[in-house]
């Protein structure tokens, strides 16, 4: 037995031998540390801009100073300012950042690579926390990359600002930008990571010409944006997107425009008593974080985004890669359920005289249909319409693919109490690979949607195609087809089955042309 183990341990050093723990960027050495079993090195707390504060807050992020020496980067660097995360509904810890370190002194990524050496050029998938822009960071256990760098990848992902440190739009801000635009900060940040990766990652066995960007709820978002964006031209070659997309202006995704977001800025500095530029910035960041105002969201603001993504879209001016969207089944973003008679008296108050319309789709006769068409409508409004048209989007005005899934899987719970279905960022462990990040009663059938959903994406990183051995075939989407993987206890493609209700949101919002 004693010889097995020593036989063990001279295998993981000769497997660790020339691949260092030590790496030259451009801004400096720094110090990451192998996984237990030794097979993959990780970079915590890797600065990509300088600290947001001070004089940086509500600017551009800045380049890192470069330090001298061996910077130490074996710890998550501080998350964003947010509030203290505490567990709620379906999301419980594995799902939030640690309590502590939070500050405006969080511009780090994480990486986690299997290369042994920086002539490999592996894929490189960079992921973008989700969060609704408010809450969120790279320290969240389910956003761990180890399991997907064993499987061939270089994976990063990244902090950027929230909330009103990452959104605040201002005329002074504007004004001083030198694009009279300001807010978009949080998008800057992704950017930035972007430029550091193709900067960088080589010395990781990375491809800085093979990089997906990837992202989850307002990640998902932000990889819309990021896709929309002139700024981003360039920095990635594929995209996924779990749960979102910013197509359709509704009442949960209200558009705003910069004239619109700076006039909250300015009735948000009056808030905190302050009327300047200068004061504002002199506040503590507890304070600002306090205050907040509720701006969260990226906006166009003629700069970062020049005009509507449905505009962009439309003029063939996005970023043309291929792409991977979908959504969850129980993804939505209602309350506890109506009875059928109020619902049906909302749903009227709402829609007027497309009210039969509606109510073909989402039935409301009894309470189950009523609960049931409350929960579905909220899900296809929320994220399937966005999804849906940036599909349909991409394959008229674009020449890379499209590939869409919808993720079925219930996750199990301990009790039926905390069965909350296919919920709202239930696949992220499967898409990673990380089901041993999760507490739930897992069961065989879980383990294997996680090996395929996870190949899915990383064949997707290396080739632009998710198709690969041993998979279930995923054909691309196509308009006259309307195909989309089911992953589900069977993984499978089949016809969209939310088309009608889709259909009925095309029509409500006008972007079906």
């Amino acid at each position: 037995m004693k010889s097995l183990i020593l036989f063990s341990l001279i295998l993981i050093a000769f497997a660790t031998f020339g691949q260092p723990t030590i790496i030259k960027t451009e801004n400096g050495q720094v110090e990451g540390a192998f996984n237990k079993a030794g097979d993959v090195r990780v970079f915590k707390g890797v600065p990509f801009a300088a600290p947001p504060v001070g004089n940086l807050r509500w600017k551009a992020p800045q380049p890192v100073a470069n330090w001298a020496g061996v910077r130490k980067c074996q710890a998550f660097g501080p998350s964003p300012m947010q509030a203290k995360p505490a567990p709620f509904m379906y999301w419980s810890s594995e799902f939030l950042i640690p309590e502590s370190p939070i500050s405006e002194d969080c511009l780090y990524l994480n990486v986690w690579t299997g290369a042994k050496s920086a002539t490999e050029k592996r894929p490189v998938i960079v992921f973008i926390p989700g969060g609704g822009f408010r809450s969120g960071g790279g320290a969240c256990p389910i956003y761990d990359g180890e399991a997907m760098a064993k499987k061939g990848v270089v994976f990063v992902n990244i902090n950027y600002r929230l909330g009103v440190f990452g959104f605040l739009a201002h005329p002074e801000l504007s004004q001083e930008s030198g694009h009279t635009a300001s807010g978009n900060y949080a998008l800057m940040d992704m950017i930035a990571a972007l430029k550091w990766v193709q900067k960088n990652i080589a010395a990781l066995g990375g491809d800085p010409q093979n990089v997906t960007v990837a992202g989850q709820s307002a990640g998902a978002f932000a990889v819309n944006f990021l896709t929309a964006s002139p700024l981003a031209k360039g920095l990635f070659q594929r995209a996924i997107a779990e749960s979102g997309g910013s197509f359709v202006a509704s009442p949960i995704r209200p558009k705003l425009t910069l004239q619109g977001a700076e006039e909250q800025g300015v009735t948000f500095a009056k808030s905190l008593n302050v009327g300047s530029l200068v004061e504002l910035r002199a506040k503590s960041a507890d304070d600002i974080l306090k205050a907040n105002g509720g701006l969260s969201a990226p906006i166009v603001d003629g700069y970062v985004v020049p005009e509507s993504i449905f505009d962009i879209y439309a003029k063939g001016h996005q970023n043309d890669v291929p792409l991977i969207v979908g959504w969850n089944e129980d993804d939505r973003v209602s309350g506890p359920p109506a009875k059928a008679e109020v619902f049906r008296e909302q749903v009227k108050k709402r829609f007027g005289d497309k009210t039969d319309d509606y109510l073909k789709v989402y039935p409301a006769q009894t309470e189950d249909e009523a609960a049931q068409s409350q929960k579905a409508s909220s899900r296809d409004e929320a994220f399937g319409i966005q999804d849906y048209t940036w599909a349909k989007m991409q394959m008229k005005a674009g020449k890379s693919p499209v590939y869409v899934y919808n993720f079925n899987r219930k996750l199990p719970a301990a009790t039926p109490e905390s069965q909350f279905g296919a919920f709202h960022s239930g696949e992220i462990v499967y898409a990673y690979n990380n089901l041993h990040t999760l507490h739930r009663p897992w069961e065989p059938v879980d383990q294997t949607i996680a090996d395929a959903m996870s190949s899915y994406w990383v064949n997707f990183a290396k080739t632009g195609n998710p198709n690969g051995k041993n998979l279930p075939n995923w054909p691309a989407y196509k308009p006259a087809a309307e195909n989309v993987l089911i992953l589900d206890k069977t993984i499978q493609s089949q016809p969209l089955p939310t088309k009608p209700q889709l259909a009925f949101w095309e029509q409500y919002y006008g972007v079906g042309k």
